[in-house]
């Protein structure tokens, strides 16, 4: 008698349907990790460069011997011009970028990963005081979530020593 060595068709439809079932299980596991990482690279990115312009305007300001522009109490301007020294220190936006500019260099303050926007400069204080300058932007991640881009909005006041 002979016997045939192989698979039925029932036996290859089952192992067909297991197969993409596999299969399916696998894809949505690695498009729900793809996703996480996703969504945690948009909040660091967001998250660290918020972080390190405030610090690093907290720095400057604390530092600055005058405060040129804004140049008067009350006034609100797009860019903010420092003396530090003998030095000039210039924060101003550009094509999404906050931009520092020392007497080096100029360079961007955030990430390729962050964009940054609204933002404005207000001068405040007392007439015979130290002067202070309260900030607003808004910063958002370029990487886009499926629920779109992180955004969020900073506002901090800083005053001179």
């Amino acid at each position: 008698m002979k016997h045939n060595r192989g698979f039925t068709i029932v036996e290859l439809l089952i192992y067909s349907a297991i197969l993409v079932a596999f299969l399916y299980i696998m894809t949505n596991i690695f498009t729900e990790t793809l996703d996480m990482q996703l969504e945690s690279e948009t909040a660091s990115a967001v998250s660290q460069d918020s972080r390190y312009i405030l610090s690093r305007l907290s720095y400057d300001i604390a530092r600055a011997s005058s405060i040129t522009q804004p140049a008067s109490l009350g006034q609100q301007t797009s860019s903010l011009v420092l003396r530090i020294g003998p030095a000039t220190y210039t924060y101003a936006l550009s094509n999404g970028n906050l931009l520092l500019t020392d007497p080096i260099e100029t360079g961007a303050l955030n990430s390729y990963g962050s964009t940054v926007s609204n933002l404005t400069f207000r001068r405040y204080g007392n007439v015979n005081g130290k002067p202070s300058v309260r900030l607003t932007f808004t910063l958002a991640s370029v990487a886009q979530r499926t629920s779109g881009a992180q955004s969020e909005d900073f506002e901090a006041t800083y005053g001179t020593r």
